[in-house]
């Protein structure tokens, strides 16, 4: 990386704080590690940091709870921690606005490649396949589907010409779904593309992402179709 990013972490348990800040600042992330929610906010407020990291079970406020107010002020990337793959925690992470999830314990290497993937996502908003290219109709790059509009040179989206906000995560997904639609689109293909995961992802941040941009675009866009994934009606 050319320019040192900085990061937030948030974790109560000293071992953990401490092992995986110095592991991160190894790889050249600079570090401000928190132990709990309300300092985590703080920090955040005072720092604005480059992505933040976020235990789910932190006292004072509660990681979910911690995301929800970043996510209220910024779409700067959160990832979650969650002690548990199956926990309902990882869900209401994901809907409250992170972007991804590392289940604990994890090895530092996969953490690394998990916080590399979502800059990159985030620095490249358009995606790895470049702008759609098909759409109801195209204008100098708008593209049209009802009253729904995607600039996808400004990256803005307007529904009923009301600007909707999406964080580039979301974004990324509509732009996805717009390069073809009627296409039918796996939810490991999506995992793939707006995730830029080389390897087995959970499809729940996929399913959760889709609901979350339901309801900015509106319910009806997005058809689910079972057993294969989703797709935008065209």
């Amino acid at each position: 990386m050319a320019e040192q990013t900085h990061v937030l972490f948030v974790e109560d348990d000293d071992v953990i704080r401490e092992a995986t800040q110095l592991a991160l600042e190894r790889d050249g992330f600079a570090v401000t590690a928190m132990p709990d929610g309300l300092s985590g906010l703080e920090a955040f407020r005072a720092d604005r940091p480059d992505i933040a990291l976020l235990d789910v079970m932190v006292p004072g406020l509660d990681g979910v709870s911690l995301c929800r107010r970043i996510r209220d002020e910024s779409t700067v990337p959160v990832i979650m921690l969650s002690a548990r793959a199956d926990s309902i925690d990882v869900v209401l992470g994901l809907e409250a606005g992170a972007d991804d999830y590392v289940t604990k314990p994890f090895d530092g290497a996969v953490l690394v490649a998990r916080i590399r993937a979502v800059l990159r996502r985030f620095g490249h908003a358009s995606g790895p396949n470049g702008a759609p290219e098909e759409a109801s109709s195209v204008d100098g790059g708008v593209l049209s589907f009802g009253d729904l509009e995607i600039d996808t040179e400004g990256m803005e989206v307007l529904r009923g010409g009301t600007p909707v906000a999406l964080t580039p995560t979301e974004m990324r997904l509509l732009l996805e779904f717009s390069s073809a639609p009627g296409t039918v689109l796996s939810r490991d293909k999506l995992l793939e593309r707006v995730w830029d995961y080389g390897w087995g992802g959970d499809t729940r941040v996929v399913d959760v992402h889709v609901q979350r941009l339901r309801t900015k675009i509106g319910q009806d866009r997005i058809e689910t179709v079972r057993g294969f994934g989703y797709k935008l009606k065209a």
